[in-house]
C-alpha cells in the first residue's frame, strides 16, 4: 500500500512556491491557487525568458502530471496575462506565445525575441529614447481622434546563441 501512495505522489507535481507578488495579483483578482495555477505559474518561473505556446504549455504540463483541459489552460492563460502575470505575444507566425512578466508595465522598455528560440530579452537600456517614440505616437493617435490602448515595442531576429555567436559579455 505505501508503494502505490509513493507511486501517485511521484505522479503529482511538487507544490510550487508561488512569489508574494503574484500571490498578490492572483488574490486581487479573485483567482484560487489551483494545482493548475501553481503548475502554470512553475512552468513559467523555471523559464522566464522563454515564449511558450499554448500546445507547449500543455504538453509541459501532462508531462510532469496535473491533468489539465486543454479549455482551461486557454482560459488560464489568459486569465493570468490579464492580470499581468503572464505576458502574451504574437510570434512571427501569429501565434499566441507567453512569457512570465516581470512585474513591470512599463511599454517603453522594448524587447528583443529570438525567431528560433522564441527567447525573449528585455531591452532596459532603450527605454528612455523608446519612451519619447512612444509619447509621439500616442500623440499622433490622439490628434488623429483615436485611443491607444496598448503599445507592444519588439524587435524580432536571431539571438547570439541561435547564431552560434558569441554572447559580447562573455569574453
Amino acid at each position: 500500500m505505501t508503494r502505490s501512495v509513493s507511486r501517485d505522489r511521484a505522479a503529482v507535481p511538487e507544490a510550487v512556491a508561488v512569489p508574494p507578488e503574484i500571490q498578490a495579483r492572483l488574490t486581487q483578482a479573485g483567482l484560487r491557487r489551483t494545482l493548475a495555477t501553481r503548475a502554470v505559474i512553475g512552468l513559467f518561473l523555471a523559464r522566464p525568458a522563454q515564449g511558450l505556446t499554448h500546445a507547449q504549455v500543455l504538453a509541459a504540463l501532462q508531462a510532469r502530471g496535473p491533468a489539465v483541459n486543454r479549455v482551461t489552460l486557454y482560459r488560464l492563460l489568459d486569465r493570468l496575462a490579464a492580470i499581468g502575470v503572464l505576458e502574451r505575444h504574437t510570434d512571427g507566425d501569429r501565434t499566441w506565445r507567453f512569457t512570465l512578466a516581470d512585474g513591470t508595465d512599463d511599454a517603453a522598455v522594448p524587447r528583443f525575441e529570438c525567431d528560433a528560440c522564441h527567447q525573449q530579452f528585455r531591452l532596459p537600456d532603450a527605454a528612455e529614447p523608446t519612451r519619447a517614440v512612444v509619447e509621439q505616437l500616442q500623440h499622433t493617435l490622439a490628434r488623429l481622434g483615436h485611443q491607444g490602448g496598448r503599445i507592444d515595442l519588439a524587435v524580432h531576429g536571431t539571438c547570439a546563441a541561435c547564431a552560434g555567436d558569441p554572447a559580447p559579455d562573455s569574453n
